[in-house]
């Protein structure tokens, strides 16, 4: 039993890992597409931010990186 438990323990990081591999998307980003500006735009209802991913639906975060304040 004191054996499979690490297997078990890697078996779930690995699950995981896996299941998050294909997405960077944040909780925040809510993209909509938006016909207005172009047939293939998409529109982030949260950050305001827009783009043309060409086909599909955009994978990835465009939300600009908090600044230092330094």
């Amino acid at each position: 039993m004191a054996v499979l438990l690490p297997f078990l323990a890697v078996a779930v990081f690995l699950a995981m890992w896996w299941s998050r591999r294909g997405s960077t998307l944040t909780r925040d980003c809510r993209w909509r597409l938006d016909r207005r500006l172009g047939p293939t735009t998409w529109h982030c209802a949260t950050c305001g931010a827009t783009c043309d991913p060409g086909s599909g639906t955009p994978r990835d975060c465009l939300h600009p990186a908090p600044r230092d304040p330094a």
